[in-house]
């Protein structure tokens, strides 16, 4: 499961914020996942609690913005939503689609003291 080591770095990236900008507690961590990014954010909000347990995050809540998947197709020059990768364009069936974007994961905003 790599969401544990994904919620590890985002602790990682909190306290060095902390350290940088003087907070001693967090309240909230937003993430933006996109449905591209092969993270399941079921997983992350579970890991989430295990890791934060003993650091500065601990009994932060964790808000997740689910991204759509989205291509451009080449064969059709349309721009089009994706649920997962190798499926072909709803349009007009090519399977010559570039992702442009869901495939990401982002720590958005963070709620301190």
């Amino acid at each position: 499961m790599h969401e544990m080591a994904l919620c590890e770095g985002i602790i990682c990236i909190v306290e060095e914020e902390a350290r940088k900008r003087r907070f001693s507690r967090v309240k909230v961590i937003c993430l933006e996942i996109g449905a591209l990014s092969h993270v399941a954010p079921e997983a992350m909000m579970f890991c989430f609690e295990a890791v934060a347990a003993r650091t500065i995050a601990r009994g932060a809540r964790l808000e997740i913005i689910e991204r759509r998947g989205i291509a451009w197709c080449l064969a059709c020059s349309q721009s089009v939503e994706i649920a997962q990768r190798c499926k072909p364009c709803p349009f007009c069936g090519s399977y010559q689609l570039q992702v442009t974007g869901g495939k990401e994961m982002r720590l958005k905003e963070l709620e301190v003291d």
